[in-house]
C-alpha cells in the first residue's frame, strides 16, 4: 500500500501592489479554496526631497522587505494607463517598474490587472469610487476597520488575482475597447 498523497488544496499567499512614486500600497491575502483571509497590508513611502533614483531604490527595497516578511506565492500589480499629465504617467511607470523588478527578483510570478478589472472583481462595477473599493475590501476580508486607500487598492488587486487568476479577471474587460490608452465602455 502506498502512502496517501498530500492535499493540494494548500492556501496560496497572494501579494497585491498598488504602485505609486510617493506611496506604494501592498496587501497580502491567503486564498484557501474559495475563502480569502487577510494577512497584512500597508504602504511603502518615499521622501519627496529625495531624487528619483533614491525613491526608486526605496520602493525596490521596501517591496523586497514585504516579500521577505510575508513570503507570498504570487503577485499582482495594477496596470497603468496614460493620465492627463504625461510626466505623472512616466513617474508612475517608473515606480511600477521598480515594483515589478522587486517582485521578479523575489522569484514571484506577476499578474497584471487594470483598475477596471480590479474594481469589477471587488465591487462588481468598473467605475466604482475609492470609498466603495475600501468598503468592499473590508467586507470581503472581514476587517474590523477600513484600510487606507493605497492599502485597500493593493488588497483589491490581490482579491482580483485570487478570482481572476482562474480566468474571471480576463472577462472583466469584455465589451470594452482601448482608446488613447484607456478602456472605454
Amino acid at each position: 500500500m502506498s502512502a496517501p498523497s498530500p492535499p493540494n488544496d494548500l492556501p496560496i499567499r497572494l501579494l497585491g501592489i498598488d504602485p505609486g512614486l510617493r506611496v506604494t500600497g501592498f496587501g497580502v491575502i491567503e486564498k484557501h479554496g474559495s475563502r480569502l483571509r487577510y494577512v497584512a497590508s500597508g504602504c511603502v513611502k518615499t521622501n519627496d526631497k529625495q531624487g528619483l533614483p533614491e525613491r526608486i531604490a526605496t520602493l525596490f527595497a521596501g517591496i523586497g522587505e514585504v516579500i521577505a516578511t510575508y513570503r507570498p506565492d504570487q503577485a499582482a500589480v495594477e496596470k497603468v494607463f496614460v493620465n492627463v499629465n504625461p510626466q505623472s504617467t512616466l513617474l508612475l511607470g517608473q515606480a511600477r517598474g521598480a515594483a515589478i523588478s522587486a517582485l521578479t527578483q523575489g522569484g514571484l510570478p506577476v499578474a497584471e490587472y487594470t483598475a477596471l478589472q480590479i474594481k469589477q472583481a471587488v465591487v462588481g462595477q468598473g467605475k466604482a469610487a475609492k470609498e466603495q473599493v475600501q468598503a468592499m475590501v473590508a467586507r470581503l476580508l472581514d476587517l474590523s476597520g477600513t484600510p487606507s486607500a493605497d492599502a485597500a487598492d493593493a488588497l483589491a488587486c490581490a482579491i482580483c488575482h485570487a478570482h481572476g487568476g482562474q480566468g474571471l479577471g480576463k472577462l472583466a474587460t469584455a465589451g470594452y475597447r482601448i482608446r488613447g490608452g484607456r478602456l472605454i465602455g
